[in-house]
């Protein structure tokens, strides 16, 4: 396990430098003249495109700028905005926010969306079964901005069971509704992923055998079947941070959460390059990190999965 781990943390070294490098290149060399609207509709003078080009390097050549942008990334510096703004310090007050809004729609979407797939599996063809199956139909099919706004207005503003925007001490009880808004689609992924799990397990021998000796169903549903039914479900939810986190965008613009959803489009409205790319980077890490944690709980989840 050790081997396998230093193994996989230096398979994402090279993964984290090209995927930084493309987004580098992507903001900072796509959008053209980086001074356009940075001064209004007269343009910017001349001494301050001299002086903001010295200060960005915008006269070197791109890998020359990409070097020193990864050198100060190593060392805690994710460089600063045209207004002389810390971006590390936007990112610090945004990304909390964004993140507890993640785990609590990723609690939500594992919860429900596991809970709907193993009833549904071990009892398919039934009148739960078609209800969970139409239902999660109509998450997938629904943009997030029409869930969101059909349930703000109904819970939020029509029954009034719930604030149609969240304040900001970011209480638990707030974030239940954008939360779920968040998860849905994904939610109802995993009740679809799980039920079909569930359901070709119950199938096999070792559950049959199980079965066989009389053990309780509550014993062979929690540690045989569902066990092995996980591996899945745990893909998804493992990968499905980094998106929630991405993906937030349209949730926190609709319930006014200042996160990280907002900051970056903030940021490509006023082309803040340092402040999306930053960003972004961040988001990356953060799909690495899950997908080595998802990796090494197979393990824990199947004894039969040994890495070298």
């Amino acid at each position: 396990m050790g081997r396998y781990l230093v193994r996989r943390l230096l398979q994402l070294v090279p993964v984290f430098i090209g995927t930084t490098l493309m987004i580098y290149l992507l903001v900072w060399k796509v959008p053209g003249d980086p001074f356009a609207g940075k001064c209004g509709d007269r343009g910017c003078p001349d001494n301050y495109r001299a002086m903001m080009t010295e200060k960005f390097q915008l006269d070197q050549p791109w890998f020359v700028q990409y070097a020193t942008y990864m050198k100060n990334l190593l060392q805690g510096d994710f460089g600063t905005t045209w207004s002389g703004r810390d971006v590390g310090e936007i990112i610090a007050t945004a990304y909390p926010n964004t993140l507890k809004l993640a785990l609590v729609a990723l609690i939500i979407e594992g919860v429900i969306g596991l809970t709907a797939g193993v009833l549904t599996g071990l009892r398919r063809n039934g009148f739960l079964d078609n209800l969970v199956l139409v239902s999660t139909l109509f998450l997938i099919a629904l943009p997030v901005f029409v869930v969101g706004f059909v349930l703000q207005w109904f819970f939020g503003v029509k029954l009034g069971i719930v604030k149609p925007t969240v304040s900001n001490e970011m209480r638990i009880s707030e974030l239940l509704l954008p939360g779920f808004v968040l998860g849905s689609a994904s939610m109802a992924y995993i009740a679809r992923v799980s039920r079909t799990s569930i359901a070709e397990n119950r199938r096999a021998d070792y559950v049959r055998t199980a079965i066989a000796k009389g053990l309780p169903m509550r014993r062979v549903v929690g540690i045989h079947l569902l066990r092995n039914s996980l591996i899945p479900v745990v893909t998804l939810l493992g990968t499905d941070l980094g998106a929630l986190m991405g993906g937030a965008i349209i949730t926190e613009g609709i319930f006014g959460i200042n996160g990280i959803g907002r900051t970056v489009l903030r940021a490509i409205v006023t082309k803040e390059s340092a402040t999306v790319v930053s960003i972004v980077v961040v988001l990356v890490l953060v799909y690495l990190v899950m997908n080595l944690l998802v990796d090494l709980l197979y393990a824990a989840l199947d004894p039969r999965i040994r890495y070298e």
